[in-house]
């Protein structure tokens, strides 16, 4: 578990406290995340959840696996990042696909009544956000917002018999396979991210390295209508400020 997704877990248990709901620990990915999941089962998960795809499945299909089971749910809370790719975007397509309202980047939350709060968002230049939230929302929240409890002594003794976690198969509505590239449909090829093509620059010229280098970096640009003057310290400080006031720097 990355920190953010631990924090998530812990929210996800105090709301467990707070109004004795239900948690549901869900992972989509490879069978290696049970190690996961039963670690969420030792330190107070009500159930746990591992949908089967694969680890190449986009943060569109993972959210599609994970909303099927769902359906219902009060709050939803994710780490702000995971491990893998680290993008935080399968909490807004999961809040979409719930057609839920969400809170992300979420830096501090404070429980209000049954299933609302307020929470504070991270924005862009430094600037925060106060967002107000009631049932059902997809909440993200980054790691410094809460410390995952330690499971007791007699959890980890339960878990070493073999904790049940439940396991299925991963369904999208398109009735692709999980975990498929989608099709690009003019061309046939694998839809991917854009990414702009290489700019097409000509060799630099030169007779030596050095005379290659300094082509393509232009570190002889500015010195070519400059002068060489050996000065004493206090001689070079006048010629210097002297210059700056000729080319208008300094009055």
């Amino acid at each position: 578990l990355s920190s953010a997704d631990q924090a998530a877990l812990e929210f996800a248990l105090r709301c467990r406290d707070r109004w004795g709901d239900e948690v549901v620990a869900i992972a989509a990915g490879p069978a290696e995340v049970n190690s996961v999941l039963r670690d969420a089962l030792a330190v107070g998960a009500t159930r746990a959840i591992h949908v089967d795809l694969a680890a190449s499945a986009s943060s569109a299909e993972v959210a599609a696996a994970l909303a099927v089971h769902l359906a219902g749910a009060s709050l939803i809370w994710c780490g702000d990042y995971s491990l893998d790719r680290g993008s935080g975007s399968v909490p807004a397509f999961l809040a979409a696909r719930l057609n839920a309202a969400q809170a992300l980047a979420l830096l501090q939350v404070d429980f209000g009544e049954s299933h609302t709060g307020t929470a504070l968002r991270r924005l862009d230049g430094g600037r925060r956000e106060r967002l107000a939230f009631r049932a059902p929302t997809v909440l993200s929240v980054e790691g410094a917002t809460a410390l995952l409890r330690r499971a007791s002594l007699r959890s980890m003794r339960r878990m070493d018999g073999g904790a049940t976690v439940e396991s299925y198969p991963a369904s999208t509505p398109s009735g692709q396979p999980a975990g498929h590239s989608p099709v690009h449909p003019l061309t046939g090829g694998t839809l991917r991210p854009y990414r702009p093509r290489a700019r097409v620059l000509s060799a630099p010229a030169g007779a030596s390295t050095l005379d290659r280098l300094r082509a393509l970096t232009d570190a002889g640009a500015a010195n070519s209508a400059g002068e060489t003057a050996v000065l004493d310290p206090a001689a070079a400080a006048d010629r210097i400020i002297h210059a700056l006031r000729s080319w208008g720097y300094i009055s």
